[in-house]
Formats: structure tokens, sequence, C-alpha cells
């Protein structure tokens, strides 16, 4: 893949900011053809640069008022299938491989207690899993799905 240049940064910069926009705007933002554009942006999904989009839901106003982290120690040789395997439970936001003490760090949301005591107790029965620590989140301080430094470092 090569190097972005700084056409590039601004297109994502943009994109990061406001994904609704359309190739016609990023153009005329940016100061270019439309066409140009819209190839650049075809690049950047193709190499990865651009995973995709969406829009940033607030789930706490649907109802997932319980928000959770659960480290787990995972017997080595299984620490990858565990994994999968929790990438594809539906209240689980976000899975993490990491380093120290433990193993994996799984980020979740249920709309009640129960639901994620349920979860716990679940997930606490699968094999290879030796060890876990949940801490509930009282509140969010900061959540984003983009890196600022990335967003003031582009003009």
């Amino acid at each position: 893949m090569r190097e972005p240049d700084e056409i590039d940064l601004q297109l994502l910069k943009l994109l990061a900011l406001n994904g609704r926009l359309g190739i016609r705007e990023l153009a005329r933002d940016l100061g270019r053809s439309p066409s140009t554009v819209a190839e650049r942006v075809k690049r950047l999904e193709r190499e990865g640069l651009i995973r995709g989009y969406t829009a940033l839901i607030d789930y706490h106003s649907l109802g997932y008022q319980v928000n959770a982290i659960t480290l787990l120690q995972v017997e080595g040789a299984y620490i990858e299938d565990v994994e999968r395997e929790l990438a594809r439970e539906p209240n689980v936001k976000a899975v993490y491989d990491i380093t120290g003490e433990y193993d994996i760090a799984i980020i979740l949301s249920f709309k009640s207690v129960p639901e994620l005591d349920s979860f716990i107790k679940r997930l606490i029965r699968r094999p290879h899993i030796k060890r876990s620590m949940t801490s509930l989140i009282f509140r969010v301080v900061k959540e984003s799905p983009h890196v600022e430094a990335f967003l003031r470092s582009i003009g």
C-alpha cells in the first residue's frame, strides 16, 4: 500500500468529520474534480484506509444503559478461538487481544444488569477461560471513533 498524500489525508479528515458528504461536496472542499475525488475514495476503500461508513448511534437512548469492560485470562493455545467466539456475541462491542496479566479485553453493552450477569456466568463456564474480571462503566468521559490528534494535524 502506498503512503497517503496530503489530498488523501484531507479527504479522510472530511469524511471522518461528516461521513455523509457526497463526492461533489468533497470535490468542492478539496478544490478537485468529482471524478478525481471519486477515484481517490474508491482507492482509499480498496486499500483499507476507509473501512466503511456508519451512523454513530446513541445506544444509551435505546435502553442499553449497562456498559462493562471484562478482562479474560485464557489458556494460551485457545486465545484466538475465544476471541473469534466473543466477536460473534451480539452484546460485545469490541474485542481486544492485550498484553499483561489478562489476554483479552471486551467491551459490553446490555439493557440490564441481569442480562450482563447472565452473559458473564455463561462466559466463565466456557472451556479455556481461566479467570475473568468485570468492571461496570459508570459514565463515559470520552468515547470517540477518531484519533483527534490525526484530525488536528491535517490543515
